[in-house]
């Protein structure tokens, strides 16, 4: 199973419509995915005192567990002032280490306006990166939205549309080669 991250808590945002619409393409593509939003969350259920293995808030805890389990996790991240979303920061921080990043193979597609994301993805990658996770080497970056993305989220531009498939096809790949050598994520 492949999780598709939604990196906002923005409920109806293009980033959520994008992952719907890239995990019809996994699916197409013989990969099971589904995607997972930071708009499930109880943000209500956060104060100062909640990390920590023992109390991590019920919301989060359901979605680190489908993290733990997937066999490959595929991030969608609008870019909020320079960087990734607050929400998406905090929800990492909660992650169980090294279960949910250790050889994890990780995919990463920026949203923005004129640089498409590309500060949250590197921001991203060095997370990642960090926490010695597998990071898949094609990202996407989704270059003025308002303008590049219909309402429904499909992608209006022919060549990103091909990058995107040629993404998920990879993305696939990837995650079975790494499968393959005995060195993916303990599950």
């Amino acid at each position: 199973m492949i999780q598709v991250l939604v990196g906002t808590n923005r409920v109806g945002s293009r980033s959520e419509q994008f992952a719907q619409n890239i995990c019809k393409k996994f699916n197409e593509n013989g990969k099971k995915a589904e995607v997972m939003s930071l708009a499930e969350i109880d943000w209500s259920e956060m104060n100062h005192n909640t990390y920590g293995a023992d109390a991590v808030p019920a919301s989060i805890k359901k979605m680190m567990l489908k993290i733990n389990a997937c066999d490959g996790l595929y991030v969608i991240c609008p870019e909020y002032n320079g960087s990734f979303p607050g929400a998406l920061k905090m929800f990492i921080d909660y992650w169980d280490y090294p279960v949910s990043f250790e050889k994890r193979p990780v995919c990463l597609t920026g949203m923005g306006g004129l640089f498409g994301g590309l500060r949250p993805v590197e921001h991203l990658q060095q997370v990642f990166g960090y926490r010695n996770a597998f990071i898949f080497p094609e990202r996407i970056f989704l270059r003025n939205v308002w303008e590049t993305m219909t309402k429904e989220g499909e992608v209006a531009d022919d060549l990103t549309t091909k990058l995107i498939d040629q993404q998920v096809k990879n993305f696939a790949t990837f995650i079975e080669a790494i499968k393959k050598s005995g060195l993916h994520c303990k599950k």
